[in-house]
């Protein structure tokens, strides 16, 4: 269906072919006529009233000596007219025509003319005595065609189908199936009949493959006369798929509509309300269905919201007593903060808070046991009067020293954990004699810290210098050095820094 602009082109660019050759034949009667009659049958079934047009053109052509073709032409014409609905004009064309003295090939076109005349009238008004009228002309038909062609062959399994024998029927079409299936005009029409079977049999699956298969190349022939997206449509209907089945109601209803055929016009108008009405209630439904949902997010979405501030407040609060626990060692309150600010910018998951809020707290309270032990043995020193020792021990950095090494392993460990491709990926940006790795007893050296931090968000000089305990010039030459061996635009490195994706291990 996706293509079907494309068969339709083709079918006009055929018939337009057609008409510049015919154009080129107007000084010779017979193959003008020849011609003309070529395009109307290929406007047959893909618009009635070019088709109307071109028949009556013929009917001008023919020559007058030539009783058979006039015959041809009338039987033509009265089928013309019977596909727009004109059936008086064309019950009185045929009327015309005597059944004596037609070969035998004029009189099995007139037979199935005439079927096909009753068969039309019946789907239009919905009398089973046009049908019974029709199959009776089918019989006659038969009677005629030679018992070993495709057309005899194909009209016997449509009677079995309509006799009720729908064994013997499957039978008859499966072997036109598997003889005749490379023919896409016969391909259409036994897939339409073996869809009838499998409707009676209620093997919805089969049916649906075989009215795929129907439509398919009714589409690729640009057939607009056809009956299998109609019983698609009512198919799908049946199964509940109203989506599918609005779809090919309006295809077949648009194809009716623009080949002008009444009875299809009139089947397909009388499935639409019907259709149409039960696609809209699901319309309806999903529409309500979308008001309530986003009723409900947008009250989660309130909840959340509130959520995150008593949240907020609360981290607030407890960042408040942490500060007010730390206020006698600036040392730890500085780094605290430091954590604070870092765990604040850290907005790329939960994942990232997560891991680094859960190390935040293992850290502070170990910082509290271990400024307990510290309290508790300056109070004995105290006590005891040992105040050369005292003095000694608090004019000593080596706890300072041990304590910032353990942070900087801790770091490293914590971005290694949600970066484990970091170095790799940071050494992809630079050039390839520029590459920097940590040393076999390190996970991080000075300059992939520097970078880890920006990572993370903290892209200030200022605080970068203050966390890893370096002068503010020393990190901005760090930084400068580093851009200067990126392998692309050394502006822009520090963003593709940035953009390295995080690997959530949970």
């Amino acid at each position: 269906m996706d293509n079907q602009k494309i068969y339709v082109k083709n079918r006009e660019e055929k018939i337009e072919k057609l008409k510049q050759e015919a154009k080129m034949l107007e000084g010779k009667p017979l193959q003008f006529f020849q011609k003309n009659y070529e395009i109307f049958q290929n406007y047959k079934k893909f618009d009635s009233d070019a088709a109307l047009s071109y028949i009556k053109l013929c009917q001008n052509l023919v020559p007058a000596h030539h009783d058979s073709l006039q015959t041809v032409i009338r039987l033509d014409l009265a089928w013309v007219y019977s596909t727009i609905g004109r059936y008086i004009e064309a019950s009185a064309l045929l009327d015309k025509i005597s059944a004596e003295g037609l070969g035998r090939e004029l009189l099995a076109k007139y037979y199935d003319t005439y079927s096909s005349f009753y068969s039309h009238y019946g789907q239009s008004n919905n009398r089973p005595e046009y049908y019974q009228a029709s199959e009776l002309y089918r019989d006659s038909l038969l009677t005629v065609l030679p018992k070993s062609s495709l057309e005899y062959r194909t009209a016997i399994a449509i009677k079995t189908l309509f006799s009720g024998d729908r064994e013997l029927a499957k039978k008859q079409f499966l072997t036109l199936w598997q003889e005749h299936q490379d023919d896409i005009e016969q391909r259409a029409l036994i897939a339409y009949f073996m869809s009838l079977i499998y409707k009676y049999e209620k093997n919805t699956t089969s049916q649906l493959y075989y009215l795929s298969i129907s439509a398919s190349a009714d589409i690729e022939m640009a057939n607009r006369d056809n009956a299998s997206f109609h019983d698609l449509a009512i198919t799908y209907y049946d199964q509940q798929d109203f989506d599918r089945a609005f779809q090919f109601i309006e295809k077949a209803i648009d194809d009716a509509m623009l080949c002008k055929v009444r009875y299809r016009i009139i089947e397909g108008t009388s499935s639409y309300p019907i259709i149409n009405a039960a696609y809209q209630q699901k319309i309806n439904s999903q529409n309500r269905q979308l008001v309530f949902l986003v009723i409900v997010v947008s009250l989660l979405l309130v909840g959340v919201f509130i959520g995150l501030i008593v949240i907020y407040r609360q981290v607030q609060h407890l960042r408040k007593i942490r500060s007010e626990l730390s206020a006698t060692n600036q040392q730890l309150r500085s780094l605290n903060n430091q954590i604070n600010q870092t765990n604040l910018k850290l907005s790329e998951s939960n994942h990232i808070k997560e891991e680094y809020i859960a190390q935040f707290f293992d850290m502070c309270s170990s910082y509290i046991d271990k400024m307990e032990d510290i309290r508790k043995a300056l109070l004995k020193k105290a006590t005891n009067q040992q105040w050369d020792t005292l003095r000694e021990q608090l004019k000593s950095t080596q706890m300072e020293e041990r304590e910032v090494q353990q942070l900087y392993i801790n770091f490293d460990r914590i971005f290694l954990n949600l970066y484990p491709t970091f170095v790799d990926e940071f050494n992809a940006l630079l050039q390839e004699d520029e590459k920097i790795y940590p040393k076999k007893t390190e996970l991080l050296n000075t300059e992939l810290r520097i970078f880890a931090l920006i990572r993370l968000g903290i892209t200030d000089s200022v605080k970068i210098a203050s966390f890893l305990r370096y002068s503010l010039r020393t990190v901005y030459n760090y930084r400068t050095k580093v851009r200067n061996k990126a392998a692309g635009h050394r502006e822009a490195f520090e963003t593709a820094v940035c953009q390295i994706a995080v690997i959530d291990r949970r």
